[in-house]
């Protein structure tokens, strides 16, 4: 179950309005949970200037943190003018911030982590920094990565599950989407969908096999995954009429359902892979968070355990 109580809204030093701080708050105030408001600077002429002593240069830093500090605290008053919601500020120096975001998870123990993602100004599409990969394949916490929108009431959620899988960790995955799909339900007050994507014919087979039925072949496998499915809701207590069963590589399949039923939030899996694993192989999620546009909230297995640990 996704526990709400403590958040981690990621600051963007380059824009005025934070999104992240902004759906920080919204489920803040449904929830009762505290915020700490995380920037990451750095400026590499600090560390360049030579002529001054180690102490020198640490003040220099030093003031750089403590005017951001002021310009993030007057951030906060105008999200928060009734401090309403307890805001920590925490102004952090560190070159790589998707480190300093995830020590900080994993000191502080965080229940969610939220980001900001930027928008192509012309194309109206989500674009996902490197930030934002290190994040969803490396933070042990979720990531809700938030573009510039509203969360209705009675508004749609969509949980990606592979129904149909014989593999334990991914049946273990699937679960705790689902309980994390009801539990941002039950504070949104919103809708839950369900998507399932299955594989076409491979056209191999059905060349080089001359009696091979692909008609046949087809039927079977999407009756498969719609049995999987109706149990799979039958046994988490969802409407499978909010569940869709979809042939076709996730990438594409989850995208099109999640902008059919306007979706405001899609919750995925994800793996969590890293190095020649994830440049050979390559994350579902991954193919699919890149052709979407809206929130996305990313979950990693249980037991998963960041490469940043100790």
């Amino acid at each position: 179950m996704l526990k709400c109580q403590k958040i981690l809204a990621v600051i963007d030093p380059s824009v005025e309005e934070q999104k992240s701080l902004k759906r920080a708050l919204h489920l803040a105030r449904k929830t009762d949970a505290s915020i700490t408001a995380l920037l990451t600077i750095y400026d590499f002429s600090y560390e360049m200037t030579t002529m001054l002593s180690v102490t020198e240069r640490e003040s220099m830093r030093q003031s750089v943190v403590d005017d951001r500090t002021e310009w993030l605290s007057a951030i906060i008053e105008q999200h928060n003018p009734d401090s309403q919601t307890r805001i920590d500020i925490k102004v952090v120096w560190h070159n790589r911030p998707f480190e300093s975001i995830i020590h900080e998870v994993i000191q502080a123990n965080y229940d969610l982590v939220i980001k900001g993602t930027h928008e192509h100004g012309v194309l109206k599409a989500v674009v996902f920094t490197p930030t934002d990969w290190h994040l969803m394949r490396k933070c042990p916490a979720p990531v809700l990565l938030v573009k510039e929108q509203e969360w209705p009431e009675n508004g749609n959620i969509l949980a990606a599950v592979s129904a149909g899988t014989e593999d334990q960790e991914h049946q273990s995955l699937n679960n705790k989407l689902a309980k994390c799909a009801k539990d941002f339900a039950a504070i949104l007050h919103a809708n839950v969908h369900l998507v399932n994507a299955y594989p076409g014919t491979p056209v191999n087979i059905a060349i080089e096999i001359p009696e091979f039925d692909p008609q046949h072949y087809n039927e079977s496998v999407r009756d498969y995954h719609i049995n999987s499915m109706n149990e799979f809701c039958q046994r988490h207590d969802f409407n499978s009429s909010y569940s869709h069963v979809r042939e076709g590589l996730p990438e594409s399949a989850i995208p099109l359902v999640a902008k059919d039923i306007n979706a405001e939030l899609v919750i995925i899996g994800t793996v969590g892979r890293t190095g020649i694993s994830a440049a050979l192989i390559g994350n579902t999620a991954e193919h699919v968070i890149d052709s979407l546009d809206c929130d996305v909230l990313t979950i990693k297995p249980e037991g998963f355990k960041s490469p940043l640990e100790n």
